[in-house]
């Protein structure tokens, strides 16, 4: 994933950071057990994000401890791991097995090559277990790869179809809540793709890279037009949000939609406007 569903800290209390990172630590403990090293280069924290909303929204049993690690050798740390945590873990192997593919097929990029045949075991598991999702996450890249073959400019065509992606890992189960949580996440994959260009806009000019933002930057004012268009898909997201009946660990979810998404949309914005001046 891309690092920009993560929390404001200096808004957290302490221990609430604290039992955010321990979710954290929850996923990096599976991806490590299931899938070794080269599961845990997969790990984010939007997928941490997904882990908590999920967590909260189902109240499963959760395992909680303390141990040391590579990353941690000398102070223990808390983790929290449960059947969301494993879910997690494996729509984050899955979606990183088909990027990896699409970075091959697309840019013949060996070093993508090798970790996506490291997971292929792993993924054709992971494929029988979830065959639509499986299925829906395919399908979505590859009209991703082609739109952006294509070099389309239509931003909301092309974020679609990583909403789409998100839309069916974020809605987990089919029951009452599948619809909502929908929702929830096909605007934050929507929010996601767009904030990605956005970041990655003047690397994609130096190096002539298709982004589909670049035909909108000589408008006037186009900072703020893409904060006024994330900032719209944003409240879609929070209002389906709102519709969930969390109590768990809340005001850290809170935390991430209302202000964590935009700290990293405010680096870039700042980093334009410096250039720009």
């Amino acid at each position: 994933m891309y690092g920009y569903v993560v929390v404001n800290k200096p808004e957290l209390k302490f221990r609430e950071f604290d039992v955010y990172r321990s979710y954290y630590c929850g996923l990096c403990k599976v991806l490590g057990k299931e899938y070794g090293f080269t599961g845990k280069i997969s790990l984010s924290y939007d997928m941490t994000f997904l882990i908590m909303l999920l967590s909260g929204l189902y109240e499963p049993k959760t395992e909680y401890g303390k141990e040391k690690c590579l990353v941690h050798p000398v102070a223990k740390h808390e983790y929290r791991i449960n059947e969301v945590t494993d879910y997690v873990a494996d729509m984050n192997i899955l979606m990183m097995y088909y990027k990896c593919m699409d970075d091959w097929n697309d840019e013949h990029k060996v070093t993508r090559k090798i970790l996506a045949d490291s997971y292929n075991s792993k993924v054709n598991i992971i494929r029988k277990k979830y065959e639509n999702k499986a299925r829906i996450i395919e399908s979505s890249l590859k009209d991703l790869s082609e739109l952006e073959a294509q070099k389309c400019n239509d931003i909301d065509r092309v974020s679609y179809c990583f909403g789409k992606q998100l839309a069916a890992i974020t809605a987990w189960r089919d029951d009452e809540w599948h619809e909502t949580l929908s929702k929830l996440g096909f605007f934050l994959g929507k929010y996601i793709y767009i904030l990605d260009a956005y970041d990655d806009l003047e690397k994609d000019v130096e190096k002539k890279n298709y982004n589909m933002l670049i035909p909108y930057m000589k408008q006037p004012d186009f900072d703020n037009y893409v904060g006024n268009l994330l900032n719209s898909i944003m409240a879609e997201c929070a209002r389906y949000f709102e519709r969930l009946p969390i109590i768990n660990d809340v005001e850290i979810l809170r935390n991430i939609i209302y202000s964590g998404v935009w700290t990293r949309f405010d680096a870039a914005k700042l980093r334009h406007e410096k250039k720009n001046n």
